[in-house]
């Protein structure tokens, strides 16, 4: 291998290997870190020191630059085997591919040129050209497809058989045509050159309306998903309605014969008969506390509603406490209520459950001026805030549907939830 192969050797591996692992780091969602780079381009250069020495096959080296990425990710980057053997699939073939459509190209140019000064200058050019439309090919690829969420990648699978596919279309092409450089061409291995160039370009635009539709299919799990988490919550919510219907109806029950109960303590008392007067008196108590609430905000809708997530989160061992009055000219919808409580205390108490120590949840409300102020503060686990799900989506709906809006923070191990309704506006809704 004389010095300028040696060289232009040399930058295509450490090129190779950089936009490698910046692509499936990014793909994947995971940071790069420096030890990142250093072991796979370390491993790319020993491997390729190895297969040069023996003169080995240059399917096999590809074949083993796809094992060693994998690996990287798999045990590097910590991702499910399945995202670590897509995520290798696809950065290895955009290289495979980019390189192959410029060997088309310089298959039908470079001949004329073998021997001649100019190839040089044009080799190198080439070479650029071959990165610049991996990087391109990398960034369409990150644009139509992420593999950072959960929610994708349970369907993973879906893409290695394509992958697989166009990966070893591509390796077949590039070394049974393109393993050595001719020294010249005839018009027949021309035509052959231009059909491989276009066979690969149609490559590249299989390769995208894959990625394409595997994130439409996406997008619909994940709405599917999202109609029967709203659907399963509405039927939750009528339930609290329905329930702070009866509960009214017993109320308004129990104070329409509120009347006959004194009468009925008035001929105990007068009669003397202390002890059956205690007793009546316990049961008209046990009546009393089953028809109030734990929590009585002003809206018996919201009541039942915090009585049943606040007795849940204390019965896993979280303090929660509620302070709010919703006052009577809210006119915000129940529903609507339910959405924002329900949500903001489900996620309240699933934050508190991964926690050890202290684990609270405070739910508090104020009106300022025009505006009503509900606030769900909760602790949860040190980090960054996680990305918003169908929960906080909803509440956001909810708060924009009232001309509020909707604001999250987090400081060191509290969580504070902020959905603000413009209540003057409520009327013309």
């Amino acid at each position: 291998m004389d010095y300028f192969s040696f060289v232009l050797n040399s930058f295509c591996l450490a090129a190779q290997g950089i936009i490698h692992i910046i692509f499936v780091s990014r793909l994947t969602g995971v940071k790069q870190k420096p030890y990142h780079f250093a072991i796979y381009l370390s491993l790319l250069f020993i491997t390729d020191e190895i297969f040069t020495h023996f003169n080995l096959p240059g399917i096999l080296s590809v074949t083993a630059i796809l094992l060693m990425l994998y690996c990287i990710i798999r045990f590097t980057l910590k991702r499910t085997c399945s995202v670590s053997f897509a995520a290798a699939i696809y950065a290895v073939y955009i290289s495979q591919l980019s390189f192959g459509i410029i060997n088309s190209a310089e298959s039908i140019i470079f001949p004329a040129l073998v021997g001649k000064p100019l190839l040089y200058p044009l080799l190198i050019l080439a070479t650029l050209t071959a990165f610049a439309i991996c990087v391109c090919c990398c960034a369409a690829v990150l644009n139509c497809l992420s593999l950072a969420g959960d929610t994708q990648t349970p369907l993973t699978g879906l893409l290695l058989l394509p992958g697989l596919f166009l990966f070893a279309a591509e390796l077949y092409i590039i070394h049974t045509s393109y393993s050595v450089l001719p020294s010249s061409l005839s018009f027949e291995d021309a035509g052959k050159h231009g059909v491989l160039l276009s066979l690969q370009a149609l490559g590249l635009g299989a390769l995208l309306c894959t990625l394409y539709i595997y994130r439409q299919l996406c997008r619909s799990f994940q709405a599917q998903a999202a109609l029967q988490s709203l659907t399963q919550a509405a039927k939750a919510q009528k339930i609290y309605v329905e329930e702070a219907r009866a509960r009214y109806e017993q109320t308004r029950a129990f104070r329409h014969d509120i009347k006959n109960h004194l009468s009925v303590l008035d001929g105990l008392l007068s009669s003397q008969k202390i002890e059956e007067s205690r007793t009546y008196l316990k049961r008209l108590e046990t009546v009393s506390s089953s028809l109030s609430f734990p929590c009585q905000t002003g809206n018996s809708v919201v009541d039942i509603l915090l009585e049943e997530k606040l007795g849940l989160a204390k019965a896993g061992g979280i303090t929660a406490e509620a302070s709010l009055i919703l006052p009577g000219t809210l006119n915000i919808d129940d529903f609507d209520l339910c959405v924002i409580f329900a949500n903001a205390l489900d996620n309240a108490v699933s934050a508190c459950r991964k926690i050890d120590g202290e684990r609270l949840i405070r739910v508090t409300g104020e009106k300022q001026g025009d505006f009503y102020m509900l606030e769900f503060v909760n602790t949860c686990l040190p980090g960054p805030l996680p990305p918003a799900g169908t929960g906080l989506a909803n509440i956001k709906s909810v708060a924009e549907k009232y001309h509020g809006a909707m604001l999250t923070e987090k400081a060191e191990h509290y969580f504070c939830l902020n959905v603000l309704l413009n209540i003057s506006q409520n009327k013309s809704l």
